[in-house]
């Protein structure tokens, strides 16, 4: 008798990044693609299972729409998308790890390579005092910061270009091109929100220009320098690295999507 093969499953996640060395499996020390991972064992007989997710969010990264794929042999199949969810969910506790939703995709259908945009949300609290809730979620900036100034130099960095400027030495990608789709700021309530769309970037390159576009805000550059940083394609013209608190991937896009449909 032939068994089916393994049910591949898309995972919608949301997570708290701040007790994590990030999303990628590490020897010794607490990831989010291991807690994942350990608990998809628990339904599938012990196996080991891997999960690929659709961005490597760095430490310190919060998810609140991070999206990974994963195969489970037979029986485990047999489960509805909504009692893999809370099975999974169950035995995740305690970490701050939740699938939000499950759904059935083909066997070739990849999380990350499968997708044609990511949106990431960076948040500045921008006043004097330290943030109380919003602690390791917000990068806490005292002095001032121009917005309308930031927004001039975030509008030199749309299009497509050679983001080596703004790319992590430790960067994996082949090609240093990438194309900015949004990189938009909103103030309000002494938080400013930085919203970034492309369809995948390099390692770092929404820290490091957010980094950037703090030194315009600050007024120690002006607006037009981040488009020299921009051409100088060189990592030490443009700004330093913003921390990682600030950052969370907030959704992933397919077409189609296969959280479109009601839970099942």
């Amino acid at each position: 008798m032939t068994l089916p093969g393994p049910a591949r499953w898309a995972l919608l996640l949301e997570y708290d990044g701040t007790p994590f060395v990030g999303w990628q499996r590490q020897r010794s020390e607490l990831s989010v693609q291991a807690v994942l991972e350990a608990a998809a064992a628990r339904l599938d007989g012990g196996r080991p299972v891997a999960c690929t997710a659709a961005g490597r969010t760095d430490a310190g990264v919060h998810a609140a729409g991070q999206v990974a794929h994963l195969a489970l042999e037979d029986p485990a199949r047999r489960l509805t998308a909504t009692r893999l969810r809370d099975a999974l969910n169950f035995h995740m506790r305690p970490h701050p790890v939740a699938v939000l939703r499950a759904a059935p995709v083909p066997e070739g259908w990849h999380a990350r390579f499968s997708a044609v945009g990511r949106r990431y949300r960076y948040r500045i609290l921008n006043r004097a005092a330290r943030p109380a809730l919003d602690r390791d979620r917000v990068w806490h900036v005292k002095p001032p910061l121009d917005v309308a100034a930031m927004q001039a130099g975030a509008d030199l960095l749309l299009g497509r270009h050679d983001f080596t400027s703004f790319r992590a030495s430790a960067c994996q990608a082949k090609s240093p091109l990438r194309t900015l789709d949004r990189l938009q700021l909103a103030a309000g309530g002494g938080l400013i929100e930085i919203h970034v769309e492309a369809r995948s970037f390099l390692h770092h390159q929404v820290r490091n220009m957010v980094g950037t576009l703090k030194l315009v805000g600050e007024g120690r550059w002006p607006p037009e320098r981040v488009g020299t940083a921009l051409l100088a394609r060189d990592r030490a013209a443009a700004g330093p690295t913003a921390p990682a608190d600030g950052l969370s991937l907030m959704a992933v896009r397919y077409d189609p999507d296969p959280f479109s449909g009601p839970p099942a």
